[in-house]
């Protein structure tokens, strides 16, 4: 808990100085483009929360090494290991000039040095047909670049709404947390809640007001974060089921398979295309749209942030089955599957105007929010 509080208090003082002294650097930090399709906050604000992250893991792992714990080394080498994740994610904040490959190759290029300096490979998937894959050494290092790159982008592309991808990432934390303590890893643990306490930091200024944001810095950073840990946690422990942590990241993970495959197939534009109708998007504009009234800066601040809950439960729908069956591979997978449909269930009746009533704030107003898409549209 020590660490915890630790990594909390600097991430938290950390965001405070960006946010408390953001006109010195608005030219570079803020995101002053609130007009695109995945844009949904009223105001420019700091975009560099990713910073304050960092930082309370550094004052974290420096705490570890003077309490002498063996998580120390552990924690230093995940963090040199995802500099060039955050370096290429807060370039891009900074200077709006890094594209998306260029981003996730960097984020290979961490993975790789996971793989070298901390022998976080992916040797096994209880997968039909990777399994094979995984045994060769070329074949474990593609699958585990493709994974950690994939699930980095992945809490990118969550990252829409105040504390959406924090929360959700701290969810999948504390997952890996519970179940690193169940089979006696606690270096794992350790690190795990160093993360936990440094997002929090983060959280308390972008949830609900949205004074900073996480960036792509921050969540490239985190993505690949959440996926080391767990590459770890499976090489460490092989009673953990490696689908245990596929179950975990599941939301964020399918919400990419789905986005990619909606764009290609059904739009018939490049899968990197943005576009606004991500679940998260849709709850934002279809379900929530009649719960705050005006289009003050205010009132869209409070809709932007109580979008994110309907999301944070969503993401829990699977982490507790994978925390409840870690090392069961046909109950996860039965879990996976059962995502997957109720997911793609959910988008198709929120997109057609179909909502489920436990869903809406406010009922009988589709029809009114039909026609003023259309008009839109």
């Amino acid at each position: 808990m020590t660490i915890l509080l630790a990594a909390f208090a600097v991430s938290l003082a950390l965001t405070l100085a960006i946010v408390r002294f953001d006109k010195v650097h608005a030219r570079l930090s803020l995101d002053h483009d609130v007009s695109g399709p995945q844009k949904f906050h009223a105001r420019p604000v700091p975009r560099i929360g990713g910073v304050g992250i960092i930082g309370g893991l550094v004052g974290a792992t420096v705490l570890m090494y003077a309490l002498g714990l063996t998580a120390a080394s552990l924690a230093a080498l995940v963090l040199a290991c995802g500099i060039p994740a955050f370096v290429s994610g807060v370039t891009e904040d900074l200077t709006k000039r890094v594209s998306a490959r260029i981003r996730l190759l960097a984020t290979g290029v961490s993975a790789v040095l996971g793989v070298v300096l901390l022998d976080a490979a992916i040797v096994q998937t209880d997968i039909p047909g990777l399994d094979w894959v995984a045994a060769t050494t070329a074949g474990s290092v593609g699958l585990t670049v493709l994974a950690v790159a994939g699930i980095a982008n992945s809490i990118n592309i969550i990252d829409g709404f105040n504390g959406l991808a924090s929360m959700c990432t701290v969810i999948m934390l504390a997952a890996l947390t519970y179940v690193a303590f169940e089979v006696g890893d606690v270096t794992i643990a350790s690190v795990a809640l160093a993360g936990i306490g440094a997002i929090l930091g983060f959280f308390l200024w972008n949830f609900p007001a949205g004074l900073i944001f996480l960036g792509d810095g921050g969540a490239y950073f985190l993505g690949f974060f959440v996926a080391e840990l767990s590459i770890l946690l499976l090489v460490r422990n092989p009673s953990v089921s490696p689908l245990f942590p596929l179950l975990v990241c599941i939301y964020p993970v399918f919400e990419t398979v789905f986005s990619i495959y909606r764009r290609r197939f059904l739009r018939a534009v490049p899968p990197s295309m943005p576009d606004g109708i991500h679940l998260h998007s849709l709850i934002y504009r279809r379900v929530l749209r009649w719960a705050v009234g005006d289009l003050s800066a205010k009132a869209l601040t409070r809709r932007n942030s109580m979008t994110s809950p309907y999301l944070w439960v969503l993401c829990m729908l699977s982490v507790v089955p994978a925390v409840l069956a870690w090392d069961n591979s046909a109950i996860l997978g039965a879990c996976l599957a059962l995502f997957v449909l109720t997911y793609v269930a959910l988008y198709w009746r929120i997109v057609r105007f179909k909502s489920p009533r436990w869903l809406k704030m406010a009922p009988g107003r589709e029809r009114l929010l039909a026609k003023a898409d259309n008009r839109r549209t």
